[in-house]
């Protein structure tokens, strides 16, 4: 991202102050905490986290705070922090099918095994303005009795948090059995790519296209995502599900044998289920795309699976018809920390080159007002 390197120092100070000031606002209000921010602001910090690429709930909910509620601003912190950080190791791939389950729909299917389980979600509030919410923070105020999580999973409040979660069945391995969804055969001696540490090249393997979206701008995705929808790449899709909850990291040290629990993360995932015709090579059958995001990132993991379907145009032998077809196109805009950077570098000085053009704008209409006469 393009930063202001030069300038006036007392000039940059004095901003750095307003700056801060404008930060805390009215100083007779109580300061917003970090933990507040974590706490009750928590999809803004999934997405500082999916889109800066590190989970941490506490540093992205700094963020935040720091940059005074700018996600994007906020995302540019983290990541900037993110390359600080030393690497430890890689996690092996998480198991998804065994997850605490916080919310798990189908559109596909009505009775699924595991069953449905709605969560939290706004999907069915009728999007008004709640004025009760104005009187929060009074003395009348009644504790919760049980953490968000527990009451997602339908879990009691006294629920031993070390009971592991019970393995529920993807929905899209129901129509694989079947032959009627196409079951990629990943090659596991590949070796997978690391967007963080190499840069993006085209064309790009879906491991790596999965690695750009799953960091890309949550509304860019939703741009190109709709556009799908719209009969920009004829896709047709269904969500086979999405299911949100905390699943466990695990790491395989060198020096054993075998792998070791560091940690849970909460994770949205989404499986669309698309349309195809087959080909030459394909019979007709369900085609797959793929999204997954940090927290309850779900508008951002259904449409990331949108864009995932669309970029397989290649590998599934489709006709390129739409800018979302396009992985270069896509791909390469998707980053919100390089569109905001190049887009606020603007901002900087461009005098000589504004001159430039400005004389050259000059003698041209001084040539054009020659020949004319």
């Amino acid at each position: 991202m393009y930063v202001a390197v030069k300038g006036g120092v007392a000039a940059i100070e004095s901003s750095w102050r307003l700056l801060e000031t404008q930060r805390r606002g009215d100083t007779t209000i109580a300061a917003l905490s970090v933990a507040q921010i974590r706490a009750q602001l928590s999809l803004a910090v999934d997405r500082v986290m999916s889109e800066g690429s590190l989970y941490d709930p506490e540093l992205a909910a700094l963020a935040i705070k720091q940059a005074s509620g700018d996600l994007m601003e906020a995302i540019f912190l983290l990541r900037a922090y993110r390359t600080t950080l030393p690497r430890l190791g890689y996690a092996l791939p998480l198991d998804t099918a065994r997850i605490d389950l916080v919310r798990r729909i189908s559109a596909a299917f009505k009775e699924v095994p595991g069953g449905q389980l709605l969560g939290p979600t706004y999907d069915y509030t009728q999007r008004l303005l709640d004025f009760a919410l104005l009187a929060e923070g009074s003395p009348n105020d009644t504790p919760p009795v049980a953490t968000a999580a527990q009451l997602g999973a339908g879990r009691p409040a006294d629920a031993d948090p070390g009971d592991a979660p019970a393995t529920v069945p993807r929905i899209n391995e129901l129509l694989a059995r079947e032959g009627l969804l196409e079951t990629p055969d990943p090659d596991e001696d590949a070796s997978i790519g690391d967007l963080t540490r190499e840069p993006l090249m085209f064309p790009a393997a879906r491991e790596l296209r999965l690695q750009a979206l799953a960091r890309g701008d949550e509304g860019w995705l939703l741009g190109m995502g709709y556009s799908t929808q719209r009969g920009y790449a004829s896709s047709h899709p269904f969500a086979g599900e999405i299911r949100r909850g905390f699943v466990s990291v695990e790491l395989a040290p060198d020096e054993l044998d075998f792998s070791i629990d560091i940690g849970d993360l909460e994770v949205t995932e989404c499986q669309m289920i698309n349309q195809f015709n087959g080909s030459r090579e394909l019979p007709p059958q369900f085609t797959q795309g793929y999204g997954l995001a940090f927290g309850g990132g779900e508008r951002k993991s259904m449409a990331m699976a949108l864009v995932d379907r669309a970029l397989r145009a290649d590998e599934l032998g489709e006709t390129h018809v739409a800018p979302v077809q396009d992985q270069e196109f896509v791909l390469s805009h998707a980053d919100n920390v390089e569109a905001s950077g190049f887009v606020q570098h603007l901002k900087l000085p461009h005098y000589v080159d504004f001159q430039a053009e400005l004389e050259l704008v000059r003698k041209l209409r001084e040539r054009a007002s020659r020949e004319r006469s």
